[in-house]
């Protein structure tokens, strides 16, 4: 059986990356979550003093971009791929609020974003792959076999970024995660660049009212379809 391009966009917080892990062990593919990389460029920016108060030093992160090297890693325990920056896991320090908060910031950028474009075709090239972010299906690969985007009301979204935070023992407050998932909305949605928009021929998937399980089954049906046909 021939193997295909599965593309996935959507908002932020809809579980996109968790259902696309979860299909792609289900199916045997590899999984490349978009969404990590340009989380791994921000954190690169933070730890490095290139973002600071808001401010991004543009000149300076377009000279050493080219340097940012981001991979993945299957995690056996985890049974899913790690986020590394240059050569360092960083799956866990990526998904701190702290990153979040400035993510979309970093990810306007054109010239981060051409970047990180060349490296995930570069990932797709053989096919048998699974990709999920703001703009696979419409610039990273336009000719994906599937694609699918996914949506949920923002205060859903909100609270199971809420709850997925205290679950790590984070203080957070759910009114600045729900102005944060309602301002990342607008930055992926308003950028010069890729904004964050459905392809005309993406199947779209609304999970907010959706159990883990029911989502496994529908991505599975669009799966199994699109390759029988």
């Amino acid at each position: 059986m021939k193997k295909i391009t599965i593309a996935i966009d959507g908002y932020s917080s809809c579980g996109k990356s968790t259902m696309a892990k979860d299909l792609a062990r289900e199916i045997g593919y590899v999984y490349v979550d978009s969404g990590a990389m340009y989380r791994a460029v921000t954190l690169y920016a933070l730890d490095n003093h290139i973002m600071q108060d808001g401010h991004i030093d543009e000149e300076r992160l377009k000279q050493e971009i080219e340097s940012i090297e981001i991979s993945f890693q299957f995690n056996p325990e985890r049974g899913r791929p790690d986020t590394y920056l240059n050569g360092t896991r960083v799956e866990d320090r990526i998904r701190t609020l702290e990153v979040s908060n400035h993510v979309s910031h970093i990810a306007a950028l054109g010239f981060v974003r051409e970047n990180m474009v060349r490296q995930q075709q570069r990932m797709g090239q053989q096919g048998g792959i699974i990709m999920d972010g703001r703009d696979i299906g419409t610039t990273v690969f336009p000719n994906a076999e599937l694609k699918i985007f996914v949506t949920a009301s923002a205060e859903i979204r909100a609270q199971r970024r809420y709850d997925e935070l205290t679950a790590k023992g984070e203080q957070c407050d759910m009114q600045e995660i729900l102005h944060n998932v309602e301002e990342r909305d607008y930055i992926d949605t308003h950028r010069d660049i890729s904004p964050l928009r459905q392809a005309e021929d993406a199947l779209v998937l609304d999970n907010s009212h959706m159990t883990i399980e029911e989502q496994k089954q529908w991505l599975l049906d669009a799966f199994h379809k699109t390759v029988g046909e």
